[in-house]
């Protein structure tokens, strides 16, 4: 079996990476561990990242694993001790230690997990002084060494060329999307552009001034890059959705802004004045989009308002209609479309404008959607948001799957839809998620990686009442705050518009108790509205001119028990973590419905007992 590893590949790759490539072209490791990594920005913009580390016999390396290779590990594929194929990489040498970006990889299944081979010693650079080996400890990873606690001088990234990187952009090294850090030193990435936002403007006390924003993509992953002032007017007109470009530092790598971007990336980009971007005129080597689907059954567990990718089957196109905008006065054409998968759900996807009054796929096409925004009419429904882009029958494994499962059973298939979500357990056989309160505090929902729903039946008996509504956007589609002008007029940054009032929105804590304990729930407008029974601008109104009402109105929504469903998720408050409760919906509680779920319960005890 050793005889399968390419022995001194690591070394060569790290240190003489044109041997590598003549005499290593494709190098056969061992896979010596995995481990999950916490992405720096949490959110449903998070993208689940995964370290492992690579050995030849003679060295071991970390190595970061590019998104697209993360079906590996999700198919069981990838596990310890496996045996695997190196296709492509980048290596780099960031603040004193190597590291392989794997960008391409296949397991040898034929070879099995073998224990592990040899004795590796830890590959560092060769100005390092020599490491000992290790071991692995209970809290740390495999060749991670704990820091020294005297002073250094700051290391700063050493250039390792990319493998299979596009040749002849002058003597610069082609980085990865992937691999790019506030830690990358003089680099160039050769990305397309998938989208281009118009021009925007703000005007501050402070000043003024505009900005754009493009997403580039390469092989690797995607990053969001952004213009400010001189750099509009330097780089809008030569970037064109579409084409591929070469995008060279001073380029500021710097942490995303998640709240402006749905990218997959912890990074994001900024022009500077000195950053350097040619045109490339091989426009065939980087893909033309790429996608991070969730499946329509999925979409009952994605939080409003979040942004994701879906694919599916084209089952239903209605005509464009019109709607007016309430706030602007402004037509909108809009058409609706139906798509389903094979986990057996349906959804509604409604697309705007041009691409409405010009969609013309044919029922079953298979119809691809990147960056559409997740709403709640009918339990759970899709927009196509502005900078989302659509493919109609995309050359991609998922839409080939999808169309064998179509024409093969899914075609006289009966689909179901998100309505009423709460009563499709029974039907689904999906184990129904009621909890008591001191079942969410015992199985300490809110604490895993990914966030935890639960629904929860409980009393009202308190609601905070000194900071319960925000002055909002009125602009359709916009949340914004807005901000107090002094001149009579509210001002929203983002859709540079002001406005001559607010809409309030509500942001309220509530407490609510069961027999078996209290919890504190986060309600918005939407969830809000129902508990209080009247807008936020009515209750601000009251809050104005009569207290004594106020009061009354806050005591009329206590002691109502209804059916929360909510989501738990651990937030960060200042420099403390706690587990923030936030309601998704709620509703009066169906005392028919809890009474047949009694009779259910009943029945089910008495079957036990005989």
């Amino acid at each position: 079996m050793a005889s399968q590893i390419t022995q001194g590949a690591l070394d060569a790759m790290f240190n003489d990476p044109e041997r590598a490539q003549q005499q290593f072209p494709v190098p056969i490791l061992q896979c010596l561990q995995i481990k999950t990594l916490d992405s720096k920005n949490g959110g449903a913009g998070a993208t689940e990242r995964f370290r492992i580390v690579l050995s030849d016999l003679k060295n071991y390396v970390q190595c970061m694993m590019a998104t697209q290779t993360n079906h590996l590990v999700h198919d069981g594929l990838l596990q310890r001790g496996c045996i695997v194929r190196l296709k492509q990489y980048q290596a780099q040498c960031l603040k004193g230690k190597n590291i392989l970006i794997v960008l391409d990889l296949e397991v040898i299944q034929s070879l099995g997990c073998p224990e592990k081979m040899g004795d590796p010693q830890p590959l560092g650079p060769r100005s390092a002084e020599p490491q000992q080996n290790p071991n692995l400890g209970s809290t740390g990873f495999y060749g991670v060494k704990s820091e020294p606690t005297q002073d250094t001088k700051p290391q700063f990234p050493r250039q390792m060329p990319s493998r299979n990187a596009s040749g002849g952009h002058g003597s610069s090294t082609i980085y990865p999307i992937e691999g790019l850090s506030p830690f990358s030193h003089k680099w160039t990435i050769k990305a397309r552009v998938t989208s281009k936002s118009d021009i925007k403007t703000w005007h501050k006390a402070s000043g003024e001034g505009k900005l754009f924003s493009v997403n580039f993509l390469d092989e690797s992953g995607e990053i969001r890059a952004t213009g400010f002032n001189d750099q509009v007017d330097q780089f809008y007109d030569m970037l064109q959705e579409g084409q591929v470009y070469y995008i060279s530092t001073p380029c500021r790598v710097q942490l995303a802004k998640k709240q402006y971007s749905n990218l997959p990336n912890d990074y994001e980009l900024t022009f500077e004045r000195d950053t350097v971007i040619e045109k490339a005129e091989d426009q065939t080597s980087v893909p033309q989009v790429r996608f991070n689907f969730v499946n329509i059954q999925e979409l009952q567990d994605v939080e409003k308002d979040a942004t994701v990718d879906v694919i599916g089957v084209l089952k239903e196109v209605q005509e464009v209609t019109q709607i007016v905008s309430k706030t602007t006065q402004k037509p909108y054409d809009k058409r609706e479309l139906t798509l389903v998968d094979n986990t057996g759900y349906s959804v509604r996807c409604t697309i705007w404008g041009k691409t409405a009054t010009n969609f013309d796929a044919q029922p079953e096409s298979i119809v691809a959607f990147k960056g559409t925004k997740v709403g709640d009419f009918g339990g759970r429904s899709l927009s196509l948001l502005s900078s989302g882009t659509m493919a109609i029958d995309p050359d991609i494994p998922e839409a080939h799957h999808l169309k064998g499962w179509y024409d093969s059973s899914g075609r006289n298939n009966t689909f179901a839809t998100h309505n009423n979500m709460q009563t499709l357990g029974g039907a689904t056989g999906r184990k129904d998620d009621t909890k008591t309160i001191s079942q969410v505090k015992e199985e300490n929902l809110g604490t895993n990686e990914a966030p935890d729903y639960f629904s929860l039946k409980a009393t009202v008996v308190f609601i905070k009442q000194d900071y319960f509504a925000y002055p909002g956007c009125r602009s359709e589609g916009c949340n914004r705050k807005v901000t107090d002008m002094g001149d009579g007029t509210w001002r929203c940054e983002k859709c540079q518009i002001n406005h001559d009032r607010p809409q309030y929105r509500y942001i309220m804590s509530v407490n609510v108790n069961d027999h078996t304990g209290q919890l504190w729930l986060s309600c918005f407008d939407d969830t809000a509205r129902l508990i209080m029974g009247k807008s936020a601008d009515e209750l601000v109104e009251i809050r104005d001119t009569d207290d004594t009402r106020l009061s009354a109105e806050f005591e009329q929504a206590n002691c109502r028990k209804l059916n929360f469903r909510c989501r738990a998720k651990m937030d960060t408050f200042g420099e403390q973590q706690r587990i923030r409760y936030q309601v998704m919906s709620v509703a009066p509680l169906d005392y028919k419905m809890e009474g047949n779920k009694l009779n259910e319960l009943i029945d089910s005890y008495n079957q036990m007992s005989m």
